[in-house]
């Protein structure tokens, strides 16, 4: 792993190629998983302020689930997330041609509301789990994702670089061209890892 500021970046991050093969996956991970999409108290904040201007992006059932559970829930562990139609997709979920969508960044492309879809799912492989003194940003490997790893062997694009923008939502310019610059210009062979 590599520091830089408050975060510990896995290798993985920097070495390992992603792309999203939206035609060949569907857009499962907004369908499959135990919980919805994880949601700091702002965003949540923001999903329940602005239910009025998502209401024409969501789907009959997510509208119908969001009334009735809320529009965020908490999982077993207490964390913040988007509640789930009858356990499945998430609530903010959009089909367009059988391919899931996430309405709320729909609803932002759209220039309909100031904010986008989840950071959780904007960094998507990235999964980073807050410490008391660190974060731990890792690169999470889902099967569902296949398409993902087998689609960036053509295009050859680390996981950093394929989730840039969001990386930069989270942790700031700055931040960003530092990782970029240890992607460029760190020894891997000093640590034993594989650059492939």
């Amino acid at each position: 792993m590599i520091e830089i500021g408050p975060a510990l970046v896995s290798f993985d991050v920097l070495r390992q190629k992603f792309c999203c093969n939206l035609p060949a996956c569907k857009g499962a991970c907004c369908v499959l998983g135990d919980a919805g999409a994880p949601l700091t108290i702002t965003e949540a904040g923001d999903l329940e302020d602005y239910l009025d201007e998502l209401r024409p992006y969501l789907s009959t059932d997510g509208l119908l689930s969001i009334l009735e559970l809320g529009a965020w829930v908490r999982d077993v562990d207490g964390e913040l997330v988007t509640p789930l139609i009858h356990g499945k997709e998430c609530a903010y979920t959009l089909f367009e041609d059988g391919i899931a969508f996430c309405s709320i960044e729909k609803a932002f492309n759209d220039g309909v509301i100031p904010f986008n879809k989840p950071v959780s799912c904007h960094l998507y492989p990235i999964r980073i789990k807050e410490y008391p003194d660190y974060d731990a940003v890792n690169y999470d490997r889902w099967d569902i994702c296949n398409p993902a790893r087998e689609e960036a062997s053509h295009q050859g694009l680390p996981v950093y670089l394929f989730v840039r923008e969001a990386l930069i939502r989270k942790y700031g310019t700055e931040w960003f061209e530092q990782l970029d610059y240890a992607a460029k210009n760190l020894d891997f062979s000093k640590y034993d890892i594989d650059p492939s």
